[in-house]
């Protein structure tokens, strides 16, 4: 009995990561300027991710490769929203274009990013 509810969290985790890593593919490919599909690439990237190592975790039992599995997503949830921030924060210095790619609203912070001040 407990070995079957243990199947259905890990199956239903394991599915919800699934879906989440899907649809963050598709945002992908319908988006088209560069920050949005880094948001959705973000996104889908730190849940979708959880999602299916807590499946494989719950699936498995707790042990020491659980434990290492755990230890992943902690960097995974440090390193991601770091990356985007570094990579959205580059598309905003180097994109001379950015008024007609997107509505800024902000002029003057786009040119104290691309002075560097």
């Amino acid at each position: 009995m407990l070995d079957t509810i243990r199947f259905i969290i890990s199956l239903l985790l394991t599915l919800g990561g699934l879906f989440v890593l899907l649809s963050g593919v598709v945002g992908i490919f319908k988006f088209k300027y560069s920050l949005t599909r880094l948001h959705a690439a973000a996104l889908f990237d730190t849940v979708g991710i959880v999602l299916m190592v807590l499946g494989v975790v719950v699936g498995t039992g707790f042990n020491l490769t659980s434990l290492k599995m755990l230890i992943i997503i902690g960097i995974l949830w440090l390193t991601s929203p770091v990356s985007s921030h570094l990579i959205g924060r580059l598309e905003i210095t180097i994109n001379d274009e950015l008024e007609k790619d997107m509505m800024v609203l902000d002029q003057s912070m786009v040119q104290h990013e691309k002075e560097g001040d």
